[in-house]
């Protein structure tokens, strides 16, 4: 079964709708979600009091869109999810409501030493909006891997694999295409892909929600 592995949508549409239809087109099957609960997620719920920060204040004018439905929806998300052989956090599973970035090889490691169950072989995750690979190599080293959008990577469970996914809704590399990733959990594959989408739709919806116009700003750059 295919699988679309999305992360850090960042409440946009555009891209969402784009990646899903990419995803479909690649194969993915079923309906339905597996959920786990994001950074901003948690601010969305429990804003700070005062805006110090360009993220406090839109959480603060999130919070203040949401119904109490939907405020309870998002409260009671998980923080991790695990699924055959896949575990989903939004940071890392070490200590996972801390939101700690995994950035390098050190912090790759100790989310995958947070593993509890031996049936765990991936982790999949996004907050860094980066796609990257890790493993670990015969020597229980980590190995850090660049993919290439589209090119299929085999994820065999004779070792431990740890994937962050990327921005489907706001890329940070200077490329403004969608992020997302696909695992084949038959062949055991993993695809990185990156989806065009009309991100100036986007931010002109932003605009027009009279949200700063740096969040709009950085959609058109993918900073």
């Amino acid at each position: 079964m295919k699988l679309a592995l999305l992360s850090d949508i960042h409440a946009n549409i555009q891209a969402l709708d784009a990646c899903l239809a990419h995803a479909r087109a690649q194969g993915a099957e079923g309906q339905g979600a597996l959920l786990v609960k994001g950074n901003h997620d948690a601010m969305a719920v429990h804003p700070p009091a005062e805006s110090k920060t360009l993220g406090d204040s839109t959480a603060r004018w999130t919070h203040a869109q949401l119904d109490a439905s939907q405020l309870a929806f998002l409260g009671g998300l998980p923080l991790v999810v695990e699924h055959g052989s896949m575990a989903l956090v939004h940071a890392s599973l070490n200590e996972p409501a801390l939101w700690r970035y995994v950035t390098d090889q050190r912090a790759a490691a100790a989310s995958l030493d947070a593993i509890t169950s031996p049936d765990v072989r991936q982790v999949f995750g996004g907050h860094v909006h980066e796609q990257t690979l890790y493993y670990r190599g015969a020597d229980a080293s980590l190995m850090k891997f660049a993919p290439t959008p589209g090119v299929a990577i085999p994820v065999p469970r004779h070792r431990h694999w740890l994937a962050t996914l990327g921005s489907v809704g706001q890329p940070r590399d200077g490329n403004p295409q969608a992020m997302y990733a696909l695992f084949d959990s038959g062949r055991l594959q993993l695809s990185f892909h990156r989806v065009s989408y009309d991100h100036q739709a986007a931010a002109a919806a932003i605009r027009q929600a009279g949200l700063p116009a740096y969040c709009a700003d950085r959609l058109e750059a993918g900073r």
